[in-house]
């Protein structure tokens, strides 16, 4: 026999026995009405826990899926009405023209390891909030008072789109470039003055004096690994083992143990003028003499991009160096310098007439078989005729790399830390991409094999064949007769960089070339707006705690107050139920001994004690 009893709110039981019908189904219905509601009740709150731990449990978990789709497909309008939407203001004032560029992003979760979600805004028709003017701000340098009139235009554009009531609280930053670090510092200081003086009386923006400054190209470098590793949501925390991870050595705390966080990518960017590379350095490195050491200083950074000072898991050391005149045009320019150098010099040794032409062009093993061209230098003109040799071209460019016998080092002998090979990835943008896709058709997963037999059979084509394709429209949109005539050229040129320059192997499978990361183009000011916004959600951080702190029942966040009012109202409703049935239970006890008794009066008997209730 099984017995289940109750004592609160009221006392009541019932049994089960092995023997003839089970007496639950002879209960009386107070029993069965109590044991509806209690199971009603047991069910509720089982479906309320389950519902909870769905929205904190595995949301958390869907959380970076729909963050990382938010990115591949946020194209829609910015929601200008949303009060919770933060706005942020990047000025890049370049060599040829400045370009203003509007972010947002909602209010931080309150979580402190967790990164702003800065997006750029997009206008009514989906466009990103951009804006291009030229000249350069550098042009202004004899007239610095003019400066802020040059760059209203673009205030004036960002205003239109930020919320007239979120203007104060926007952040307006504007930093200079390439074209302002060649200026002497006292134009610099006079552009930057009429910037601080003019601009917070024509606009209400959140604009102080460190707002404005021009920065180095180290900075510049960093912003861009910056930009692209938050877009591909390298900063983000995971415990999923499918991540690939590095195991780092966050700097400041070489004592303690090493850290697991998800692996940052490398960027690789060729322009037409300068190379440069930018990558995290997990681990403490070490130098081969102090002049190393003091030339590393210049090309490490080491900064936070957590909102606490105190919390190490967003230190990053990243290596960034620039290499000016390795980019593609300017690499080109130098090596026809030099051929036409050597040619001249030759023909001087030899009494020849080489290059000085048409009949007897110079042979170029860096054009495409057939193809020519003209250069000129100090007013004479040596004529070109390609002879198409990738193998030869690599050699002939080797020495440009400028390598010396020093470990460590690359372009120029500088000093390069070590890539780990077998955990790392890296990014390659501009030429690189322009290299391997333009022409060949190659972009995406970089393979040294195939890149080398695809640049070798271009070459080895015939320039007349290669005009042929191009008329036929077998080449990208957006490549033009300039690129397929150089396109030998840099083939060679960006092969050797990133081999022989930067001492990447062979065999190395994890470089990715790309114009766009997400169809979206990251711009270094994504970068910038992020890392000087660090510190912004801390406001947020410390007003959910004072309000945590003045009620502390919300703390019990797994339960909805809805569903904590129903639980309530069921037990209220049945201690009510229950003290019914019990009061019920006393009377029909009271009124049986009463007829009891006088049912033993009437037959003479002597009444019995009754026991009281």
């Amino acid at each position: 026999r099984i017995s289940i009893s109750c004592l609160l709110p009221a006392s009541w039981h019932f049994s089960l026995s092995p023997v003839g019908c089970p007496r639950v189904l002879n209960t009386t219905l107070r029993q069965v009405v109590v044991m509806g509601i209690l199971a009603a009740a047991v069910s509720l709150l089982y479906y309320s826990l389950v519902v909870i731990s769905k929205k904190y449990g595995w949301a958390s978990r869907d959380k970076r899926f729909h963050r990382y789709l938010a990115r591949v497909t946020d194209t829609e309008a910015t929601d200008t009405n949303n009060p919770n939407l933060n706005y942020g203001i990047v000025v890049d004032c370049g060599s040829s023209g400045s370009r203003i560029f509007v972010y947002c992003w909602p209010r931080h979760n309150g979580n402190p390891h967790d990164l702003l979600d800065i997006k750029q805004m997009r206008d009514r028709n989906r466009k990103p909030v951009v804006m291009k003017i030229k000249p350069g701000i550098s042009e202004f340098a004899s007239s610095p008072e003019k400066v802020s009139d040059y760059i209203a235009p673009l205030l004036s554009f960002a205003a239109q789109h930020v919320p007239r009531a979120k203007h104060k609280e926007t952040p307006l930053y504007i930093l200079c470039t390439a074209g302002m670090r060649i200026l002497p510092e006292s134009q610099q200081k006079a552009i930057l003055e009429d910037l601080l003086t003019d601009i917070p009386v024509q606009f209400d923006f959140l604009f102080s004096d460190s707002h404005a400054e021009v920065i180095s190209g180290k900075q510049e470098g960093v912003y861009a690994w910056i930009g692209i590793n938050f877009v591909l949501g390298r900063f983000e925390h995971t415990d999923d083992e499918d991540e690939a991870v590095v195991e780092v050595q966050v700097p400041g705390s070489e004592h303690r143990e090493a850290i697991f966080r998800k692996r940052t990518v490398g960027i690789l960017d060729m322009g037409g003028v300068s190379t440069q590379i930018a990558y995290e350095v997990p681990k403490t490195v070490s130098f081969a003499s102090s002049q190393q050491e003091e030339v590393a200083k210049n090309l490490l950074a080491e900064f936070n991009l957590g909102c606490d000072a105190h919390q190490t898991e967003h230190v990053y050391r990243v290596y960034v160096a620039t290499f000016l005149g390795f980019g593609g045009n300017a690499a080109r320019q130098r090596y026809e310098d030099s051929l036409f150098t050597s040619t001249v010099l030759k023909n001087r040794l030899l009494g020849t007439q080489t290059g000085l032409t048409l009949d007897s062009p110079c042979l170029d093993p860096c054009l495409p078989l057939d193809a020519q061209e003209e250069i000129q230098q100090s007013g004479q003109t040596m004529y070109l005729r390609g002879t198409g040799d990738f193998n030869l071209c690599r050699e002939i460019i080797q020495p440009f790399m400028n390598k010396t016998n020093e470990t460590q080092t690359s372009l120029n002998g500088v000093y390069q830390p070590a890539v780990h090979f077998q955990n790392s990835e890296f990014y390659g943008f501009s030429e690189f991409y322009y290299c391997t896709e333009d022409v060949l058709r190659m972009g995406g997963d970089y393979n040294a094999a195939k890149f080398t037999k695809a640049a070798k059979d271009y070459c080895a084509t015939k320039w007349s064949v290669l005009r042929e394709r191009f008329d036929r429209g077998l080449y990208a949109s957006h490549a033009d007769l300039h690129r397929l005539k150089y396109q030998c050229f840099k083939s060679a040129w960006m092969y050797e960089v990133f081999h022989s320059g930067f001492s990447f192997p062979v065999s190395y499978s994890n470089l990715k070339t790309a114009l766009q990361v997400y169809d979206k183009e990251v711009q270094w000011t994504l970068g910038a707006i992020l890392y000087r916004t660090r510190f912004l959600p801390l406001r947020d951080i410390q007003q959910e705690n004072f309000r945590a702190s003045h009620s502390h029942w919300r703390s019990f966040s797994f339960v909805y107050n809805h569903y904590l009012f129903f639980v309530c109202f069921l037990v209220v409703l049945l201690s009510i139920l229950l003290y019914l049935l019990r009061l019920r239970r006393i009377h029909r006890r009271m009124v049986h001994n009463s007829s009891s008794a006088s049912l033993w009066i009437e037959e003479g008997l002597p009444p019995q004690k009754i026991p009281g209730p």
